[in-house]
């Protein structure tokens, strides 16, 4: 099973100009490799059987002949093979030379697409020798004794995807034909380049091809002649690049001076799920508002490889994390959002203080440093914060103390409420036992908070900011009409794994040098309600990852469950090969403590099959009893690409069914 995959390659053969026999010899040895790894589809450079830099050798008849023999071999090794191969070539129909992808499987030619833009300025003078697609006059032609299709509109099935192939310029051109491609239907691109390096070029080139793939909401698989072409006035350096939806998942190592073979999965459901959200996209599809462009289905051989099949691309444990060169801007961008969200809130409503309930936890810790940020942009005092620490039965000193430490240092209205008595007189109203730790003892501590919350904002006409943030909603860990309710949740769309790293972030590049400390105190503390009192050493015993499961988990789950749109199977899978297959070292080495390392404390955990599966089950049952509390969320701005908003991007019934959802699962037990 393939789980919507398509296994594709890109490939730079070692070349010498105008050898044909030599180039088809490389070209099948890659052709074979590839075959060999699993992949299903597999691109080589433009004019990758006898060169880009023939020059005036185009207009040899001895050449155009040559490739022709060439492909009959090529043609000859691919009867046993499933793989379908594109290669470059000049093709000669109606007396006019054209350059040319053909794409080969089984020993049959499938079809023929010239290209559609000859560049014809600065280095380049192809129109010298070739003519362009829009010259054909027909809709066949022969080659090695085949009847094949031609056009530059052809657009190729095989059993995984629908592709289509355009040719280096044209991928230059301001509306290029993959363009066209991907609007009737085409989900991967393949591209035979003969890019030339020059300085940036390269840089330009990828934000092309990333924006391309982005835009068009495709695979695109580029492959680029290296080294063996001519260096008489131009060096080519080998670009073999796989893209998805703007994504880089492989590439070469430009200005190699061998052979290379690049090889990586393109999630074509992803693609789909993707255009079925995108309502732009369809709206721009043929016959939905732009003219339909002719072309022609071609219906190649399926391909069922003969091997298990096995995820070579990366898959990110953390994907709401930023790293790399995005840190800086990444965290920057959502602290303005949260904060310039907030300063509108306050303006609008005429708000003399917010008031923020502080526990000494990452939520609280978040949302009161949103605050504080606001303050400073909207040059009020700090002190029109009011933050209200309320300890109650469960309440630790560590957690205590460090919510006070932390309201001291950024120097903002400190109140301290104890809940206890009000809870102890609540539950002799009702008749409840303070003995009976069960989910009343628990819910009535929450909404006594916030009670104080509310009632302190009225009080100081204010309005009070929710802490809580998205996987507490997608997993419902919030009591209802208590910590699930505020008048505006600034933390509502930042998931647990980001809310960590976030305050990691502030403490370590943007907060007042005496909160550093409390900050990564608070970010080391275990994640609890601490509705429970703790045990006998006064040590956290309600630990919320134990009962619900690992964060870590759940953000995984959920990004690829509400973002990408995924079966339980899939997510199952990919969970799999990212906490369990795939080395995660070089990421453990980013993400791992440091001293001061902004990324503090966000290493891959470790799970075992059963675990993962255990957790996901527990997701997708939550997810869905919990949406009821999701359909009355307070405002609250969206950061990320996945938000849980019912007046914005997830509307479901509160009483939908997950017994399909649990039912896939369950054969993996």
């Amino acid at each position: 099973m393939n789980y919507g995959f398509v296994k594709v390659a890109t490939a730079i053969p070692s070349l010498q100009v105008a050898d044909v026999t030599y180039n088809e010899r490389q070209i099948e040895s890659l052709v074979v490799q590839a075959e060999g790894k699993g992949a299903e589809i597999i691109c080589l450079p433009e004019l990758s059987l006898c060169g880009y830099t023939c020059a005036d050798l185009f207009g040899q008849q001895l050449l155009i002949d040559g490739c022709e023999s060439a492909l009959f071999q090529l043609l000859d090794i691919t009867r046993s093979l499933r793989i379908i191969a594109i290669v470059g070539m000049p093709v000669q129909v109606g007396g006019l030379l054209f350059n040319t992808a053909v794409v080969v499987q089984g020993g049959k030619i499938l079809g023929i697409v010239p290209k559609t833009y000859l560049p014809n300025y600065k280095e380049f003078y192809e129109k010298r020798w070739f003519a362009p697609a829009t010259a054909l006059t027909q809709q066949e032609c022969h080659l090695c004794g085949q009847a094949v299709p031609i056009g530059s509109n052809l657009l190729f099935h095989s059993a995984g995807c629908c592709f289509g192939i355009e040719l280096c310029e044209d991928l230059w051109a301001p509306v290029p034909p993959s363009t066209r491609h991907t609007l009737a239907g085409a989900e991967i691109i393949f591209n035979l380049s003969a890019t030339n390096e020059l300085i940036c070029k390269h840089q330009y080139l990828t934000t092309l091809i990333a924006q391309q793939s982005a835009r068009c909401l495709c695979g695109y698989v580029y492959a680029s002649c290296g080294y063996g072409e001519s260096t008489q006035d131009l060096v080519f350096a080998g670009n073999a690049l796989i893209y998805e939806n703007g994504t880089c998942l492989a590439r070469s190592q430009r200005f190699s001076l061998g052979e290379q073979l690049i090889i990586s999965e393109i999630d074509v459901e992803r693609l789909d799920t993707e255009r079925r959200t995108n309502t732009t996209f369809a709206d721009a599809v043929p016959g939905a508002g732009l003219p339909s462009a002719p072309h022609v289905h071609i219906h190649a051989q399926p391909v069922t490889p003969a091997y298990d099949f096995q995820l070579t691309r990366w898959v990110n444990p953390h994907p709401f994390v930023p790293g790399g060169s995005e840190l800086q801007e990444r965290c920057q961008e959502i602290f303005a959002i949260q904060t310039s969200a907030l300063a509108k809130r306050i303006q609008h409503t005429g708000a003399k203080t917010v008031v923020v309930g502080i526990s000494g936890g990452l939520d609280s810790t978040l949302a009161l440093l949103v605050c504080v940020k606001t303050m400073d942009l909207l040059k009020r005092p700090r002190t029109d914060i009011v933050g209200i620490t309320m300890p109650g039965f469960g309440t630790t000193d560590r957690t205590y103390t460090n919510a006070l430490t932390l309201m001291q240092t950024l120097g903002i209205t400190i109140r301290e409420i104890s809940i206890r008595e009000a809870c102890l007189q609540h539950f002799r109203d009702i008749g409840h036992s303070p003995s009976v730790h069960d989910v009343t003892y628990e819910n009535a501590q929450a909404r006594e908070r916030t009670q104080i919350l509310m009632d302190v904002a009225n009080q100081l006409n204010g309005f009070v900011v929710g802490t809580g943030d998205l996987s507490e909603l997608a997993l419902g860990w919030a009591t209802y009409n208590a910590d699930h309710m505020s008048n505006y949740g600034v933390n509502c769309s930042i998931p647990k794994t980001l809310v960590r790293y976030l305050v990691s972030w502030v403490a370590h590049t943007s907060i007042d040098p005496e909160a550093k400390d409390t900050l990564l105190d608070i970010i080391d503390t275990p994640i609890s309600p601490e509705l429970i009192p703790a045990d006998k050493d006064g040590n956290i015993q309600q630990k919320t990852e134990d009962l619900v499961g690992p964060y870590e988990l759940h953000d995984f789950f959920l990004y690829n469950f509400l973002r990408l749109g995924f079966s339980p199977k899939k997510i199952y899978y990919l969970a799999q090969q990212a906490f369990i297959h795939q080395d995660n070292s070089q990421l453990d080495a980013t993400f791992a403590d440091k001293g001061d390392t902004i990324l503090r404390g966000m290493a891959v955990g470790s799970y075992d099959e059963q675990t993962i599966l255990r957790w996901l089950k527990t997701f997708c049952r939550r997810f869905f009893t919990q949406q009821f509390k999701r359909s009355c969320l307070p405002d609250g701005p969206k950061v990320g690409s996945v938000s849980l908003s019912p007046r914005g991007d997830w509307r479901m019934p509160s009483d939908a069914s997950y017994q399909m959802w649990l039912k896939e699962l369950d054969g993996e037990m």
